[in-house]
């Protein structure tokens, strides 16, 4: 791990090219990438809610928002692309009855999860291990050290994790709400969608920060963006409330499309209220429609059946 002079985070070496590994003042890749600058850092090198909290928060957000006015309703509105598909059934992962593997860094739908395992031989093996990669399960504790492990790995998903572990204080970790926040915008940075998302959360709500409407905004459009569906239904309501049905009614047509039903439902009350056509709710409906033909199996059934944690649409 070494420390970029840019955004001043402790990163791994496969995060800085062979060149940029060897200078004392070193920028990561994706600082080189959005062209940020060697920046000038406090001398007060804490990681905790301490007294220059602020710095650290202005630090991460001049990164993140310096093109906070650039965000075109033509990039907004364009149909992000779905999510990948389960690594061992190949089906297109739902928006939830998934499980991510801090063993191998996989995300598995609930149908594999719960299928038997078998070895080489095609003999029914003990189930307690993951799917993917057959590691044994481990207990909360140890979790933590594999997600650690992958975060050196530059998981965005770990990454997130931890940073959700920090933000509430759990799984034996302490209560950090500038950790959580770097981790967020690392995640967010490497790709991870739903991590600017939380950041929206937390700046909407006001947790570990000022309430900030307009930063908010800024980090959910990033989420809706790069897929995150409920990023997008969070805008499409504050659309709403300004009188915005015509953006209301794009941001739903496209979560759509990626399996929000929540958002199936806002354009059937659209329809209702005149704010929609028929046509715009019958193409809904089609589109919710392709996404359950898309995700639905009968192994997937099978484990929602068994188990509510599993429960995929």
């Amino acid at each position: 791990m070494k420390f970029c002079a840019a955004c001043h985070k402790d990163l791994p070496k496969e995060s800085y090219s062979k060149k940029h590994w060897k200078l004392d003042q070193r920028r990561c890749k994706v600082c080189i990438t959005n062209n940020r600058g060697v920046q000038p850092i406090s001398s007060k090198q804490d990681n905790n809610d301490g007294e220059n909290t602020n710095e650290i928060i202005q630090s991460l957000d001049s990164m993140c928002l310096e093109n906070v006015e650039k965000i075109s309703d033509e990039e907004l509105f364009k149909q992000p692309p779905l999510a990948e598909d389960c690594p061992i059934c190949f089906l297109l992962l739902p928006l939830m009855g998934w499980i991510y593997m801090p063993c191998c860094g996989k995300v598995i739908c609930g149908g594999c999860c719960h299928a038997p395992l078998y070895d080489d031989q095609g003999n029914e093996v003990d189930n307690e291990k993951c799917p993917f990669c057959r590691t044994p399960h481990a207990t909360d504790a140890e979790n933590i050290k594999r997600e650690k492990k992958r975060m050196e790995l530059n998981d965005p998903i770990a990454i997130h994790n931890l940073g959700i572990y920090y933000n509430k204080g759990m799984r034996g970790l302490p209560q950090n709400h500038t950790k959580a926040l770097e981790l967020y915008h690392r995640a967010g940075e490497l790709g991870l969608s739903k991590a600017y998302g939380s950041l929206g959360v937390i700046y909407y709500h006001g947790r570990g920060v000022e309430v900030d409407k307009k930063k908010a905004q800024h980090y959910y459009e990033l989420a809706a963006i790069g897929g995150d569906t409920n990023a997008r239904f969070i805008l499409a309501l504050d659309e709403g409330d300004a009188g915005n049905f015509d953006k209301v009614l794009k941001h739903h047509m496209i979560a759509v499309r990626s399996g929000h039903d929540g958002s199936l439902e806002k354009i059937r009350q659209l329809y209702g209220y005149g704010f929609a056509t028929k046509d715009d709710y019958t193409k809904a409906l089609q589109a919710y429609q392709s996404y359950l033909v898309e995700i639905k199996s009968s192994q997937r059934d099978e484990a929602a059946a068994y188990d509510d944690h599993y429960i995929y649409y």
